[in-house]
Order: C-alpha cells, then sequence, then structure tokens
C-alpha cells in the first residue's frame, strides 16, 4: 500500500507540541509503510527524543505491540529506570485501554494525542482511565494536536484497506 501523505518537515526552531506531534505523525507513516495501522509515537525528556515506534501488531504477530508500549520500552530502557515522570508521550490516536494502563504503570507524566478514539480511547473516548479515583498517578493529558492529519491518515488507511478487501 502506499500511504498517499508527504511527510512533515518540522522546524528545529520551534520545539513545540505540534513539532513532536508532526515526529509522531513521521512515525505513522512508517507504520503505514510497513502495512501496519499507522500510529506513532514519541517521548520527550527535556526537549530530547528518547524513544520513537509505531505499530506493530502485524509484522511481528503480537497483540501489545502498539506505538506507545513499544515508545514506553525504549524509554525505560534509556532511562535505567520503569518511572518515566519527567517524559512526555506523543501519540498520533488515543490510546486503547491496554496503553493508557501502561501509561499509568510507567507514570508517564504528560501525553498528547492527536486524534480521539471513541471506539476504544481511553483517555476520554470509550472511557477514560484517568476517572479512576483508586490509581497512584494521572498523567496531564493534551488532546487533539494535528488531530485532523492524524484522522485523515488513518481514514485513508482504512478506506485503502476496504478497496483491498473489496478486491478493486
Amino acid at each position: 500500500m502506499n500511504c498517499p501523505f508527504e511527510k512533515k518537515f518540522p522546524s528545529q526552531l520551534d520545539r513545540n507540541d505540534e513539532f513532536y506531534m508532526c515526529l509522531a505523525y513521521n512515525k505513522a507513516i512508517e507504520a503505514w509503510k510497513a502495512d501496519e495501522v499507522p500510529v506513532g509515537a514519541v517521548i520527550v525528556v527535556e526537549g530530547e527524543i528518547v524513544a520513537a515506534a509505531h505499530n506493530e501488531v502485524e509484522s511481528t504477530g503480537d497483540p501489545t505491540a502498539h506505538a506507545e508500549v513499544l515508545a514506553i520500552t525504549q524509554a525505560s530502557r534509556f532511562l535505567g529506570d520503569h518511572r518515566l515522570n519527567a517524559m512526555t508521550l506523543y501519540v498520533t490516536k488515543e490510546p486503547c485501554p491496554m496503553c493508557a494502563g501502561a501509561l499509568i504503570m510507567s507514570r508517564v507524566g504528560r501525553v498528547v494525542f492527536g486524534v480521539p478514539d471513541p471506539k476504544m480511547g481511553f483517555l476520554g473516548g470509550a472511557g477514560d482511565v484517568l476517572k479512576v479515583p483508586t490509581l497512584n498517578h494521572y498523567p496531564v493529558v493534551t488532546s487533539g494536536v494535528l488531530a485532523e492529519e492524524c484522522h485523515l491518515l488513518l481514514q485513508a488507511f482504512f478506506s485503502e484497506k476496504r478497496k483491498i478487501k473489496r478486491g478493486g
């Protein structure tokens, strides 16, 4: 499958949420090229990228190989600790229940996501893990960063998949 979207080239001069989300978006493009659901994630600490991943469920046969989980694993290895309090995770789609749980367990300090997911998202979409009153950690959440671009990418991917499945 060919991804119809051009890569975005963020400016190193303005390292804001959009900058890092563009990098996550580029990881999502890599996922598409690998015939994976196009979700990408990067983890940042003090302005430096310490992890970057995209979905690898299909290529690994591992249902836990979501971009967020893979990036958390990379960041934990980088830090040498499972507590990622000072880190921000940027991900193109709202995390699912598994990934939202991984964010809590790893104590990621902040989560920024692109497109909300009303069917499977668990940071306010289908459910909200942050409403569980007994948790020992609650990340700060920002949603909607490059939401339109992230939505269009997912929509185009699944449209292409349906077209291929129908044989056309």
